[in-house]
């Protein structure tokens, strides 16, 4: 698997930050007219740190809804409601997920699960770009629902 983005989807992504990304990465969701909308980040930078974050919602429009949610205590309503066993079944499948991916074996492996944490709510950012790519994560499921994003705005990139 090639952690190699395009230079038009470097140049996108780091518009969208707002500074150059710090490691590789593939757009992996995409909306339909092609901008990204999650990468998947390679596990370490390119500096070796750890990067734990594997799947990055990108997309400014969905970043900004998703804060405004966070904002007014999303994390732990989020948290409350949803099913911990299946949170912590998307945990693990994460970790497991970039665990895979991890080619270095000269500096400390990233931890944890969705948005690097192993159990809980961190991030709704994260969750939701995790439920994009197609993982059963009942966070990212609710963060969609609850922001009424339909199926046909992304494509998933193979």
């Amino acid at each position: 698997m090639s952690f190699e983005a395009s230079a038009e989807d470097v140049a996108r992504v780091e518009s969208y930050l707002g500074r150059p990304p710090a490691g590789r990465f593939r757009v992996v969701v995409r909306r339909t007219n092609g901008s990204p909308v999650v990468i998947e980040n390679e596990p370490h930078l390119r500096d070796g740190t750890p990067m734990p974050t594997l799947f990055w919602l990108v997309d400014p429009e969905l970043v900004e809804r998703v804060s405004q949610l966070e904002g007014i205590g999303g994390v732990h309503r989020f948290e409350e409601v949803v099913d911990q066993e299946a949170l912590e079944v998307a945990h693990r499948l994460y970790a497991q997920r970039r665990d895979a991916l991890i080619s270095r074996s000269d500096v400390v492996a990233p931890t944890g699960g969705v948005a690097g944490t192993r159990r809980g709510v961190k991030c709704l950012h994260a969750h939701l770009a995790n439920y994009l790519v197609g993982a059963a994560d009942p966070v990212g499921r609710e963060v969609a629902r609850e922001l009424d994003l339909g199926d046909g705005e992304w494509r998933r990139e193979t």
